[in-house]
Formats: structure tokens, C-alpha cells, sequence
């Protein structure tokens, strides 16, 4: 079982856990419905969309590595609030953030708390942020935006724990390649202790 809190538990069997690569996942999760998306938010929707088809989960849990400048390298942060950073439309009236004409507001609120983690608000784009300075969002990642998204559509319960294994600054690549591989057994301590 995952305890998410006192009163909400929910099956391994009928849990999907969604990462963006392998590396993510480590040897940890081989035995448990795991999907590996690719990176960016195309391939997050399109083999998340898929796979709800096929397995039909009861919950969706979406872990992998992410930056922060507010969190502190190796810490796990609980996601239940999404910005899609890079989507900017205001030269047409729209606000930052919001997808002209979907109906969904600039920041989507949808997730499970867990009582013992921090909470985050996770700003999602298809690039690498190293030079991260906006206020709106405290995590950076490539995916989380359209999982939480699809997940909301769909009325499945989403779970979002990110791994801090950079700062989104000048050296995010170096610490990322070194962080990613530690995500696995963070995430299995949170979830299957």
C-alpha cells in the first residue's frame, strides 16, 4: 500500500508510476507498473495518455528529478500546484501561463498532499532551465505540467514527487548528471517504508 495520509491509501497494483527516463527509476521500481515517458511535455502527454488506456490505474504517481532554487539538493518535494513555464501568450490578451481558449487556469491545482513532505509549485517547459529567477514556481521540470493535467481530464487521484537534484543555475547539468541516479531510493523510502 502507498499512504498518502492517514485516510488515503491506495494499491501498488493499481498505481502507475510515471518517470521521465530510466535513470529516474533506477532497479527500484522494476517491479511495479512503471512507465517511462522520454523527456518534454509531447512525450509525457502522448505515453501517459496511452498507458491510462491500457492499465486503467487507480492512481497515478509522477517522480523524477527537477531543480530549485528554494529547495536544497536531495530533498523530495511533494508537487500539487503547475505552471507550464514556457507557454507565454500575452501579445494576444492572455495571462503568463495560460493556454489561450482551453479553460484552464495559468496555475493548475491538482495533486495528493503528502503530510511529510514540503509542497512546491513545479513550473514545467521543454528546456533545461539553468538561470532560473521566477517567483511564480519553485521546481523546474520538464513533464509534470501535462501529467497533472491529463491525470485531472481523466479523474485519476496524481501523485507528484520531485527529487531536488539541482539548482536550475549555472551548474544544474553537472549536478543533475550526478544527483538523478540517487532519485530511486529517495522516492522508495517515501513511498514503500
Amino acid at each position: 500500500m502507498i499512504k498518502i495520509n492517514n485516510e488515503t491509501h491506495y494499491s501498488i497494483d493499481d498505481t502507475l508510476f510515471v518517470f521521465a527516463l530510466d535513470s529516474e527509476a533506477g532497479t527500484v521500481f522494476n517491479d511495479k507498473n512503471k512507465l517511462i515517458t522520454g523527456i518534454g511535455k509531447v512525450n509525457a502527454a502522448i505515453e501517459l495518455t496511452k498507458e491510462i488506456h491500457a492499465r486503467k490505474p487507480k492512481l497515478i504517481v509522477n517522480l523524477g528529478s527537477a531543480g530549485s532554487k528554494g529547495f536544497h539538493k536531495g530533498e523530495v518535494v511533494c508537487c500539487t500546484k503547475f505552471i507550464q513555464r514556457d507557454m507565454d501568450v500575452r501579445g494576444l490578451g492572455f495571462k503568463l501561463y495560460e493556454t489561450p481558449l482551453s479553460g484552464v487556469p495559468p496555475v493548475l491545482e491538482y495533486g495528493l498532499k503528502m503530510d511529510t513532505l514540503k509542497e512546491g509549485i513545479c513550473g514545467s517547459g521543454d528546456s533545461f532551465e539553468m538561470n532560473h529567477s521566477e517567483t511564480d514556481y519553485n521546481i523546474v521540470d520538464m513533464e509534470a505540467y501535462p501529467l497533472a493535467l491529463i491525470a485531472q481530464q481523466q479523474n485519476i487521484p496524481f501523485l507528484c514527487l520531485k527529487y531536488i537534484s539541482d539548482d536550475a543555475g549555472s551548474d544544474a547539468a553537472d549536478d543533475w548528471s550526478v544527483q538523478v541516479h540517487l532519485a530511486s531510493e529517495a522516492f522508495k523510502k517515501i513511498l514503500f517504508s
